[in-house]
């Protein structure tokens, strides 16, 4: 029912199965083609793999539907799966920060009803975005890029320092993070750029000019300017990840990758705070005593206490302290204390489904703009509550990432919502037409006239 995306153009063209061809560009009759070359030699997969992925095409069209009679499955396992994410996120930074917002005498519920504040909007956003056609954001790409960098260079000017990271701006009660807005522009502009270039991507200059250099670059160095390792990491895999669904050739990642390696290095070499960090990980003591893995093992530690089921709702030890800041980067270590491991595995089944649902779409596009956009977000989203739950759980050196849609931040919520909206409005178009959510917009018709957005009564 849904075709996977081609890695070139030139490998697009060269894959067209002959009529009567099978559905994976093959021949069914394994004959030759019509203008009587041999059909292209296709990797042979085993028994087994044949057995998986017969049954994953017959579990999706049975959940899903085809033709005409698509019931848009996809659509919401993406959208339940979001907002079950959501719902937890406000429920859990309650449960992580009243404790400290009472000791700083503040209302135990002043976190909640913030995060609870931007999902609202983010929400309300994402709705907006799903029945917008997502060609027509491609206007805003250019401007959306320009006005991130401006931003991430006023963090430097005027932004606030906590922890040693430069991030935010403060407006009014509220901070922001412009490096959380930046991961959706960059991503909508490097897919609008590399669409418009698609024929020329096999030349290396054509797919690192303007897309790497100067554009992703000049994100990545700001951001490294205020300090965010964690931050300049995820936005290095959504670079990665664009010029992947774009069909850049593989060869390009292996220099990348040694480049990045190298780069790794020396930024934490010159650092002796994120060396101390490695060091700390590696259970060794850095140079002044000091031990960064401090939040990491009462992690640990918190993860270990909850057992199978927690120790209740709101019940968290952790949390008095020993965890600082644990509604934030830390806040999966809370879930695994109060809800057990049944909570920690219902998150990740949700982040699983969301993962699936997410593919579901990217696969589905034959446009390379549509599916650069839907890949990048897919890889973001899933990548960073990867790296998050690896940092907790102590696979890896403690970063600052939070985790979507659960952490505390109105900056990262908004803006993942606003993501999943993105990729809403594609999952909606691959629904069958009478069973489509309503657009709130709809464009100019062929006729020249603008039709009104509002429902008929």
């Amino acid at each position: 029912m849904v075709s996977t995306p081609t890695r070139t153009p030139a490998a697009k063209s060269a894959a067209k199965s002959p009529p009567g061809g099978s559905a994976n560009g093959g021949s069914a009759s394994g004959g030759r083609t019509s203008g009587g070359k041999p059909p292209q030699r296709t990797a042979r997969r085993s028994p087994a793999a044949e057995k998986l992925r017969s049954w994953h095409r017959a579990f999706w069209s049975a959940l899903e539907g085809s033709g005409t009679s698509r019931n848009g499955s996809t659509y919401y396992l993406i959208l339940g799966s979001t907002l079950a994410l959501t719902a937890i996120g406000i429920m859990m930074v309650l449960s992580a920060s009243s404790v400290e917002a009472i000791a700083a005498g503040e209302s135990p519920y002043s976190a909640a009803l913030k995060q609870g504040m931007f999902a609202a909007i983010g929400v309300f956003v994402m709705f907006v975005l799903s029945r917008v056609n997502v060609v027509w954001l491609k206007r805003f790409a250019w401007a959306a890029i320009v006005i991130a960098v401006v931003l991430l260079g006023l963090v430097l000017l005027v932004g606030r320092s906590t922890l040693g990271n430069q991030n935010w701006i403060d407006v009014g009660p509220f901070t922001f993070q412009p490096s959380e807005a930046a991961k959706l522009a960059l991503a909508l502009w490097m897919a609008t750029v590399l669409d418009r270039k698609a024929k020329l991507l096999s030349q290396w200059r054509h797919a690192l000019i303007p897309v790497v250099v100067p554009g992703a670059l000049t994100v990545l160095g700001l951001i490294l300017a205020g300090n965010d390792l964690g931050t300049a990491m995820i936005v290095m895999v959504i670079m990665a990840a664009a010029l992947f669904f774009a069909g850049v050739r593989l060869a390009f990642f292996g220099a990348a990758g040694a480049l990045l390696t190298l780069g790794t290095i020396i930024l934490a070499v010159t650092s002796p705070n994120r060396m101390c960090r490695i060091l700390s990980w590696t259970g060794q003591t850095c140079a002044d005593g000091s031990d960064l893995n401090y939040q990491s093992t009462n992690g640990l530690y918190g993860l270990a206490s909850g057992g199978w089921f927690g120790v209740g709702l709101g019940q968290s030890r952790q949390k008095y302290s020993w965890i600082p800041e644990a509604h934030n980067d830390f806040i999966f270590a809370i879930i695994g204390e109060e809800l057990g491991l049944v909570g920690t595995v219902v998150v990740l089944v949700l982040f699983a489904i969301l993962g699936a649902a997410i593919y579901r779409v990217v696969a589905a596009q034959q446009d390379l703009f549509h599916r650069v956009l839907a890949g990048s977000i897919m890889v973001w989203l899933l990548g960073q509550a990867t790296v998050n739950m690896a940092v907790v759980t102590g696979l890896a050196p403690v970063v600052g990432v939070p985790l979507p849609f659960i952490s505390y931040g109105g900056s990262a919520l908004l803006m993942s919502l606003c993501a999943i909206g993105v990729v809403l409005s594609l999952a909606r178009a691959q629904m069958a037409p009478n069973v489509q959510p309503k657009r709130l917009l709809k464009f100019r018709t062929k006729a020249g006239r603008t039709q009104s957005t509002r429902k008929r009564k």
